[in-house]
């Protein structure tokens, strides 16, 4: 697709290559220590009772889903397709980069040890949960019932990865509702935001819109375990003091939020 002048494109690819360096920085991805999650088996919301099934083949509701993945593959080489390329990369320093324009601030593993520590152990977790369900409903990605191309490399450990409910709605409306309590007096931006995250898996092609729902109510039950564990509220209250201190500084550069909230507040499907 033709970018003309001012194309908001411009100033995200910036952002694109900022998240996409971190996710392959060995001391980030691979060589961190993996800490204990916060919640038992006991208070881990149980997602196979919690979510209705995915659609049934050949309903309404999955042909809707279908009826989607189709129209938004004209989405390929547009701004939002980039943005929906930002939003690939799960680990929880590039999600504290992408929520920057939310927030208000910038935030880094450096600036923030807390907050990215808190994220990462409810990743470890979250990640674990959403597999266990997945195997449990076995729903095909959209992509693999239907040719079009999707904004990342095929691959055989994506194609086995089924489609719900979504592991990156989950994650990104997780984070956006623990930092919208950090932050609430900018709880409208963040939890578009986090919104946003899930509508680029389907943008991208590699999750239907009912995939993205169920991951969305998935991160919400978390979330609310999650507020009950006297340690999670203890680390916290430690990380939302890095958040003030952050948003008290503000951002360096915010020329790309613009663009960025134009493209979330535009309807993706």
């Amino acid at each position: 697709m033709e970018n003309p002048e001012g194309d908001p494109m411009k100033l995200l690819t910036p952002v694109i290559l900022a998240a996409l360096a971190l996710v392959s920085t060995p001391a980030l991805a691979q060589d961190a220590p993996r800490p204990a999650g916060y919640l038992t088996p006991e208070t881990l919301p149980d997602a196979g009772l919690l979510l209705p099934a995915p659609p049934a083949v050949g309903s309404a509701r999955d042909e809707a889903d279908r009826d989607v993945f189709r129209k938004t593959r004209a989405l390929e080489g547009s701004p939002r397709w980039a943005l929906a390329q930002t939003d690939v990369p799960t680990a929880p320093a590039s999600m504290i980069i992408n929520f920057a324009c939310a927030l208000g601030a910038d935030l880094t593993p450096q600036t923030a040890p807390r907050l990215n520590m808190l994220m990462s152990r409810i990743g470890l977790q979250l990640g674990a949960q959403v597999a266990s369900v997945k195997d449990l409903f076995k729903r095909p990605r959209p992509y693999l019932i239907q040719s079009g191309p999707i904004c990342v490399p095929a691959s055989h450990e994506l194609d086995e990865s089924p489609d719900y409910p979504s592991g990156h709605s989950t994650w990104g409306f997780a984070n956006a509702l623990i930092l919208a309590q950090m932050a609430p007096e900018r709880s409208g931006q963040i939890l578009a935001r986090g919104r946003a995250y899930g509508e680029s898996r389907v943008v991208c092609g590699v999750h239907s819109p009912s995939a993205v729902e169920a991951g969305r109510t998935n991160a919400a039950a978390i979330v609310a375990a999650l507020n009950a564990s006297p340690a999670f509220r203890a680390d916290f209250e430690a990380a939302r003091a890095e958040v003030d201190a952050a948003r008290a500084r503000g951002l360096a550069d915010d020329r790309a939020c613009a663009a960025e909230a134009e493209l979330i507040a535009q309807t993706a499907y």
